[in-house]
This record gives C-alpha cells, sequence and structure tokens, in this order.
C-alpha cells in the first residue's frame, strides 16, 4: 500500500499542465513578437520614404503627410548614417539604467542626455545583430537607417518569462508554507494518538500487572507468572514509547552495545525457531546519547519487519561499528528485499510492502534516529530475492 502513489500522480499532472500553459504562452508571445517585428518594420521603410519624400519637396509642395509620418515614430530607435558611416540623425534613444530598461517608463522617469559615444555603441550593437540596414537615396547621396526594436516589443517578447519566473515563485512559497503547515499538522494529530495509544493501553495494563501479582502467591504459578511478567513489562514499555511521542526526550549517554545485547536477548525468545541471529558487536563499551526506550523500539521495529521479510525462516545479522564520531549500526536480512522502487519513500507513512501492514514502523523509525537522536536511517542495500540491509548512523556526541 502506498497512499503517495495518487498524490505523487496529481503532482506530475498538474506540473504537466503547467509547462503546457508555459509553452503555450512562449509560443504566442513568439509569434506575436514576429508580427509586431514586421509591423516595425514596414514603419521604418514608411518613415524612411517620408523623408526622403520631404527632402525632395521643393517650393510650396505639401509637407503635413511626410511631417506626420515621421513624427509618429515615437518608439521604434532609429539612426541615419552616410556612406562615411557617419551619424547623420538619430531618434527614440534614450539612456535609462538596466533597471530601468527592464521596466515600464514612466513620467517619473529621466532619461540622461544622449550622447556620440552612446550613439556608436548603439550602432555597432545593431550592426552585430544582423539585421539589414534599410538603403535611402536622398538626393543622389546613399544613407542608410538602422534601428533596433521598440521598447514595447522588448517588454512584448521578455514579460512571459518574468510572469512565469513571478508564478513559479510564489508557486513555490505556497507549496513550501502548506507542506510545513501540512507537516506540523501531521506531527500533532501522530503526537495525539500516540498519546491516547498509550491512555487507554495503560488502564487495562494495569489492571493485568495485578493480577498477576495475585496468580504469583498462588503455588504452581510462579514461573508461568513470572513470563508473563516479562511480557507485561515490555506492554509497559510500548506504552512509555507511544507517552513520549511529540515531546522531546531527554538523551542520556548509555553503552549501545549492552542495549543491543538486551534487545536481541529478548527478540530471539520470541522470533520463530528457524530464525538465526548472527550478532557482531565491540568488546568494548561504547557511550552515546540516546533514548533507551525509543532507540530499543527502533531495533525491535527493524528486526520484526526482517523476520516478516523472511516469512520466519532465514538469517538476521546485526552488526555495529565504531568511527570517529559516529557510529552504524547495520541490520540485515535474508528476506524478499525492497524493490527499487519504494527505496527512496519506504520511510513515509503509509507506504509498505506488506498486505496488512499500515506503514507507520519505519515512518516513526526515522523520526525517532533523525529528528531525537540527529542521526540517520537509510536502506544501504537491497537486492530482490537476496535481501536488506537497513543502517543507523548515530553521532557519538
Amino acid at each position: 500500500m502506498n497512499i503517495y502513489y495518487h498524490k505523487n500522480k496529481w503532482k506530475f499532472v498538474l506540473i504537466g499542465f503547467a509547462m503546457i500553459i508555459g509553452i503555450s504562452s512562449l509560443f504566442v508571445t513568439g509569434m506575436l513578437v514576429k508580427e509586431l517585428k514586421k509591423e516595425e518594420r514596414k514603419k521604418i521603410k514608411l518613415w524612411a520614404d517620408a523623408t526622403k519624400h520631404l527632402v525632395s519637396l521643393t517650393g510650396e509642395g505639401d509637407y503635413s503627410l511626410a511631417i506626420k509620418v515621421i513624427s509618429e515614430n515615437d518608439n521604434i530607435p532609429v539612426i541615419l548614417v552616410d556612406e562615411c558611416d557617419s551619424i547623420l540623425l538619430n531618434r527614440n534613444f534614450e539612456i535609462y539604467t538596466k533597471l530601468d530598461s527592464l521596466l515600464f517608463k514612466t513620467r517619473f522617469l529621466k532619461p540622461t542626455k544622449v550622447t556620440s559615444k552612446f550613439l556608436r555603441e548603439e550602432l555597432n550593437k545593431i550592426k552585430e545583430t544582423g539585421e539589414d540596414p534599410i538603403e535611402v537615396n536622398i538626393i543622389g547621396d546613399k544613407q542608410w537607417i538602422y534601428y533596433k526594436d521598440s521598447a514595447l516589443l522588448n517588454r512584448l517578447r521578455f514579460y512571459p518569462i518574468y510572469q512565469l519566473g513571478f508564478i513559479t515563485l510564489f508557486m513555490f512559497i505556497a507549496y513550501f508554507i502548506f507542506s510545513a503547515s501540512r507537516k506540523s499538522e501531521q506531527n500533532q494529530v501522530w503526537a495525539g494518538m500516540a498519546k491516547e495509544t498509550a491512555h487507554q493501553i495503560g488502564t487495562p495494563l494495569s489492571s493485568l500487572m495485578a493480577w498477576n501479582e495475585l496468580l504469583k502467591e498462588k503455588q504452581g504459578n510462579r514461573k508461568l507468572c513470572l513470563e508473563m511478567e516479562k511480557d507485561l513489562n515490555r506492554l509497559k514499555t510500548i506504552t512509555d514509547r507511544f507517552s513520549k511521542i511529540g515531546s522531546k526526550p531527554e538523551l542520556i549517554k548509555k553503552d549501545i552495545v549492552t542495549l543491543i545485547k538486551n534487545s536481541t536477548k529478548y527478540l530471539k525468545s520470541r522470533m520463530p525457531i528457524k530464525t538465526e541471529f548472527i550478532i557482531d558487536l565491540p568488546t568494548k563499551k561504547i557511550l552515546i546519547p540516546i533514548n533507551a526506550i525509543l532507540l530499543n523500539w527502533v531495533i525491535e521495529n527493524l528486526v520484526k519487519n526482517a523476520v516478516d521479510s523472511m516469512k520466519g525462516k532465514g538469517k538476521i545479522t546485526i552488526n555495529l561499528k565504531e568511527e570517529k564520531n559516529v557510529i552504524f549500526l547495520n541490520i540485515s536480512d535474508t528476506g524478499e528485499g525492497v524493490e527499487r522502487t519504494m527505496i527512496k519513500s519506504i520511510f513515509n507513512p503509509g507506504v509498505t510492502s506488506k498486505k496488512r501492514g499500515w506503514g507507520l514502523g519505519l515512518s516513526l523509525a526515522k523520526r525517532i534516529i533523525e529528528q531525537y537522536h540527529n542521526g540517520n536511517i537509510y536502506v544501504l542495500q537491497s537486492e530482490k530475492g537476496i535481501g536488506s540491509t537497513f543502517t543507523i548512523k548515530l553521532p557519538k556526541n
């Protein structure tokens, strides 16, 4: 069972839909830019014809139309040069800062004075773009009109990119906020359920322990009662574990070698006969800050998962290695192994390969190791049909 499957599926659908919208927006904008660019070239040709016509007029000719055409070009930057590449005329060149050029020009922005150096730089930039100049013959002299895209065209070209960038940023921020809120809510629900479970178990457990004490007093029941007492104490430990969830546990320096020995000793006596344990531990004590009750829970959970994976028949190897500042606890089995597709999500709540599992054990183990002990827990290796190795990494200080 994997409750995250459909959730991830919808995530990919939404991301794909967003990409389609983004690509479509860029495509449509690209088409509009091309059309607008063609229109601007037509305007420049018309402006060139009007300039040529204005110069050729003599006497009392009609200047109004030519002047109107020339004056209406108030947004396309143009430079008129002669055969010697000398700048004869310029129009609509204004020097703004880089930030201003990206934003819409407003009446509050005042451009600095246009210099000959600036115009020469702009002319060179236009030539580098490869845009063909428009040739005009004015009174027998060849002249060329160089022009660049208008501010409107540039804004239209880059607007979808800015828009998509802001939308993406907003989506990331919103996703982060909602994820944090949801995670906080899940933590509260998790802690509440755990404490309520501890409370519900605690009441009948106290009664069972009292009845066990009464049975001890009767002859012939003592040996049986001692075994029952072990299991009742185990239930009490489990209740204590649940009651500690949601509150930061106290970490005390204890010998982890002794803890693993005691934990595996109890588990061995309650596991199937065909389950073989191989324990490889250092002979010396290793003191590290731990919460013994919670760490016992993690070890027990990993061992029980290993037994379930092997269907009660196989080898479980528990190995402890010490390095300079950390210790590594490896728990290996010869079971079915974890599928590669599940390795990354195996510690998520609700993810399990068991038919009747809830997928909460490994999620809780990850919480205990990473949030309470500042360590790591991960799948070191796993192969289908051969087995798995889970590793717990804990700091020594």
